[in-house]
């Protein structure tokens, strides 16, 4: 039992840790790097596969701009119309949530974390039932995306 336990505990520490944070319709991930580096290799992996970044926006910056103080958040809006696109020929109206965002921002207690919408919970706002290979193609990607992007 004690050797099923370590195994467990083992397995467990090296997969990348996920908070669900109650949260409706985002996925957030914790990660073992600075606001800008998480971004940055999230960035960098996904230009790899041919997704097109839109934006960065450093929300830190601004606020710092207008003298109001806030730890460590950086947007990062990108896309890839070859799935994204889909979505729109089915509703319009999921053309607010896309491109796609990902955030990463530090807590209060220094935790750096990467958050990003969940494809399945966009869907479902926008009453997408007929792409269902589009969402799990979607999902399927941006966790491995996110994952190397935390990956130590």
């Amino acid at each position: 039992m004690k050797k099923i336990m370590s195994m467990f505990l083992l397995v467990s520490l090296s997969l990348p840790m996920a908070v669900i944070a109650g949260e409706k319709g985002m996925i957030t991930k914790a990660s073992p790097y600075s606001v800008t580096e998480t971004l940055d290799r999230l960035e960098s992996t996904l230009k790899s596969k041919g997704v097109t970044i839109a934006l960065r926006w450093s929300h830190s910056d601004k606020a710092e701009g207008v003298g109001i103080p806030l730890r460590p958040t950086e947007l990062l809006i990108f896309g890839n119309p070859k799935l994204g696109s889909h979505m729109f020929t089915s509703k319009q109206t999921a053309g607010i949530d896309f491109p796609m965002k990902a955030l990463a921002w530090k807590d209060e207690k220094g935790q750096v974390w990467l958050t990003y919408n969940d494809p399945s919970y966009m869907a479902k706002r926008h009453k997408i039932k007929d792409r269902d290979d589009v969402i799990k193609k979607m999902t399927g990607a941006l966790d491995k995306f996110t994952d190397a992007a935390i990956a130590k």
